[in-house]
């Protein structure tokens, strides 16, 4: 090669290198924006609804969160949930196989409870058992989420569970147990506290904590099960459609279900000193609005 060419090809050279840099340098300084053709967005979906599917098992925490209702909103409403009726005491059936002696977080609870829940109308008055008086709300229900494993808390239910953080007090503690919701039919309104998990499994925080609906089972596809108590309220048939939603303790207004048990938040309160007094003071609170009988 002659001694003009090289110098030629060199200088070329140098020129290519020197534009490539500065290329770079633009490039950091003013990003490009780009824009995904259709097919680039369905290759992205098809990309994510794979890892969803993985998360769902693994890897959860970046596909689903959470979060308590914002100051002023409510937790959504369940609407047109297939609900069934249990009760404490209950033996094992064809439809229900799991006896309820226990519950998923109370190995006896009948004892806890004080008794047989007998769910026969005749035998009941009051909303309540004719032959003793429940040690516990007779207002309870189950969902189909257990937040307890063997040792300490499910992977998920950090994430799923609105208000785990403001409710755990440890490992052995469930931050499900004793809380809150409301189930409507028609123009009434009950309120209970959960108490087990069930109808048929405990893994469904999709459908507890958001919106999937119930899985198919025996119970035709039920999603709730409501004690003799909440059926006597509602009106309730043995299988029946309801909608129902988590409420924070503070708007459940007084009623049959406020009267009863060791674990009701209402008799927990009203034991501490000045509750009821303060409580009838707040406007708006629970007392301006009695639930009708």
């Amino acid at each position: 090669m002659k001694p003009g060419k090289i110098t030629h090809t060199i200088a070329a050279l140098l020129s290519s290198i020197s534009a490539l840099f500065a290329h770079g340098t633009v490039s950091k300084a003013e990003p490009s924006k780009t824009k995904l053709s259709k097919k680039s967005e369905k290759g992205s979906t098809r990309s994510e609804e794979s890892i969803v599917g993985i998360d769902s098992l693994m890897f959860a925490p970046n596909h689903f969160r959470s979060a308590p209702p914002q100051p002023g909103e409510g937790y959504p409403w369940k609407q047109s949930i297939v609900t069934t009726v249990f009760w404490i005491g209950e033996k094992p059936t064809e439809n229900n196989p799991v006896p309820n002696r226990a519950s998923s977080w109370d190995k006896e609870w009948s004892k806890s409870y004080g008794g047989y829940d007998d769910p026969n109308p005749s035998h009941r008055s009051d909303y309540t058992p004719v032959k003793f008086t429940p040690r516990q709300n007779p207002f309870y229900c189950a969902l189909p989420y257990n937040d307890k494993a063997a040792t300490g808390h499910r992977p998920e239910a950090a994430r799923v569970v609105p208000w785990f953080n403001e409710a755990y007090q440890g490992p052995g503690v469930s931050v499900c147990k004793d809380r809150w919701i409301a189930i409507r039919k028609g123009n009434k309104v009950a309120y209970a506290q959960w108490e087990d998990a069930g109808p048929f499994r405990t893994d469904h925080w999709q459908y507890v904590f958001g919106n999937e609906r119930p899985k198919p089972n025996l119970n035709k596809g039920a999603g709730l099960d409501v004690s003799p108590a909440v059926r006597d309220y509602l009106g309730l048939s043995e299988t029946d459609v309801t909608d129902w939603h988590f409420v924070e303790f503070k708007n459940v207004p007084r009623g049959p279900w406020s009267k009863l048990g060791e674990n009701n938040t209402f008799v927990i309160n009203d034991r501490k000193p000045g509750t009821r007094l303060a409580e009838a003071k707040q406007p708006g609170g629970p007392e301006a609005a009695p639930a009708k009988e």
